[in-house]
């Protein structure tokens, strides 16, 4: 079964949802039980399941605050899709091993997430635009 892009939309939208009110649980429903999850450049490289996923989310969350993402592009296929947004708020922690120090912080994202029939992600690969996040939070 194919989703339709509006379906692709609908999901990504909820996940982005879950993440901007730091929903762990919420997040974690959006993805399939066996997700493949991979934050390219992560110390854990690919996780599966959700409770793979659910460490990330629980940085993340302690690490960021005040996030907004703004969608910039999207690209569709039969079941996946690529979107491209940025992210908009505060390194409220250690984000990604760094001393956030509660300074505002801005970067782009690269998502690319395949969908089960169902409609959940089972399959989310990101990227970060690392190079801005070091230069927004330099480490004295």
């Amino acid at each position: 079964m194919t989703l339709s892009r509006a379906d692709m939309d609908r999901k990504i939208d909820e996940h982005f949802g879950f993440e901007a009110s730091d929903n762990v649980e919420g997040v974690l429903a959006t993805l399939a039980a066996d997700v493949e999850h991979d934050i390219v450049g992560s110390p854990t490289g690919p996780t599966r399941g959700r409770d793979g996923a659910r460490g990330f989310y629980e940085h993340l969350f302690a690490d960021l605050a005040d996030g907004r993402v703004e969608t910039l592009r999207r690209l569709y296929g039969d079941d996946f899709l690529v979107d491209e947004s940025l992210w908009r708020g505060r390194a409220a922690g250690r984000p990604f091993g760094l001393d956030g120090r509660n300074r505002p912080l801005e970067f782009r994202l690269l998502h690319v997430m395949e969908f089960a029939g169902n409609g959940e992600i089972k399959r989310e690969n990101v990227w970060l635009d690392l190079t801005a996040i070091l230069h927004q939070l330099p480490q004295d």
